[in-house]
Formats: C-alpha cells, sequence, structure tokens
C-alpha cells in the first residue's frame, strides 16, 4: 500500500499561476495585457484588474484566467471563488491550459463550485495532454487513488514519471512509491507509456 500527499502540490499549484501568466501575451490585446501584468508585478492589483477586466469580458481568454486568479486568492479584489470559476470556465472552454488546470482544482477542492472528481479529472486531462505538469501531476494522484477515473496504477506511474520529468516536486518519488505495488511488467509499460505520450507530443496518452 502506498500513500501521497495531494493537498498542498494541488494548492501549490494553484499559487505559482502569475509566473505563467505574465508570459502570455499573444491576442491582438497584447498591449493591454501587458500593461496588466506590467502592474501585477509591481504590485498594483488595481490597475492589473481595470486593464483585464474590459480583455475578460471582450473574450479575451489570458485575462479570463488572470481575473479567475485574482478572485480565487483575493488578490486587489475580495476573494469570490464562484466568481473565479465562472471566469477560469471562460477561459478553459477557449483552450487555455492555465485555466483548465485551474478549473480542475476548483472542481478538486470544491471551490465555487460542489466538488467533482469526474470533473476535475477531465480538466486534468485537457491540461496533461497540452504538457502542463501540475496537472500530469494530479491526474497521476486521482489514478493512483481511484477518484474520478477507475483506479489503475500504471498510468499514475506513467503521469508521475512524465511530471517528474518536468521538475515537479515528489512526483518521482510518488511514482517510485506505487511502483512498490506493482509488478515489473507493469512498471516497464508505464515506462514505455510515458516515453511514447512525451515523443507523440501527449497525443494518444
Amino acid at each position: 500500500m502506498f500513500c501521497v500527499s495531494h493537498q498542498q502540490y494541488r494548492m501549490k499549484g494553484l499559487l505559482v499561476l502569475p509566473v505563467l501568466l505574465f508570459l502570455l501575451f499573444g491576442s491582438p490585446a497584447s498591449a493591454d495585457f501587458q500593461k496588466g501584468s506590467d502592474a501585477a508585478q509591481k504590485g498594483d492589483y488595481a490597475t492589473a484588474f481595470k486593464e483585464w477586466k474590459p480583455l475578460a469580458e471582450k473574450g479575451n481568454a489570458e485575462a479570463q484566467n488572470s481575473l479567475g486568479y485574482m478572485y480565487s486568492i483575493g488578490q486587489g479584489v475580495k476573494q469570490d471563488y464562484k466568481t473565479a470559476f465562472k471566469w477560469y470556465r471562460l477561459s478553459a472552454e477557449q483552450g487555455n491550459v492555465e485555466a483548465q488546470y485551474n478549473l480542475g482544482l476548483m472542481y478538486d477542492e470544491g471551490y465555487g463550485v460542489s466538488q467533482n472528481d469526474k470533473a476535475a479529472s477531465t480538466w486534468y486531462t485537457l491540461a496533461a495532454k497540452k504538457g502542463y505538469a501540475s496537472a500530469q501531476y494530479n491526474l497521476a494522484l486521482m489514478y493512483g487513488t481511484g477518484r474520478g477515473v477507475i483506479k489503475d496504477y500504471t498510468r499514475a506511474h506513467m503521469w508521475w514519471g512524465i511530471s517528474a520529468s518536468q521538475g515537479i516536486k515528489d512526483a518521482a518519488w510518488n511514482r517510485d512509491m506505487v511502483g512498490k505495488v506493482m509488478t515489473p511488467f507493469q512498471i516497464e509499460e508505464a515506462q514505455s507509456l510515458a516515453h511514447d505520450c512525451v515523443a507523440k507530443n501527449y497525443k494518444d496518452c
């Protein structure tokens, strides 16, 4: 039997998002998004919100995800999980990988929405198959514990292995721990699946 500590790492993943948000300036309104990012980096969250909200209302996925983050932790606005969920969902439905991961977190924890393991696993899967390491970690956890998906140690080992290769803390430890309750054949299969998954750029994982 093996055990994993997942609570810390799910929430830790949410809190590192601003580092990624500031790198995404690909929309036509990138100048305004950049202004919001610059302001947020300086701690001027009121200005960031002012710049991002009009963009989010016009459908800019990066701005929507940014507002979701602000509402989820109360950064520059009153913490409001339901509003955070709304913005995350709008962004996630447009394919924004950070928002897909965050929406998975919201369902996973029951923040702003009823807790739903199946929905969490669905959004984690979408983000994991885009190479998002934290989503890969959490998806592995769900396979390892049978939450939202059918318990599958081979898939858990695979996703933790991929996540570990991207530097996610404790992914390698969890991979090795689940390996202790797997057969050599299952471990070999998991390693092969991980190799093929990365080689195919996460298609058919």
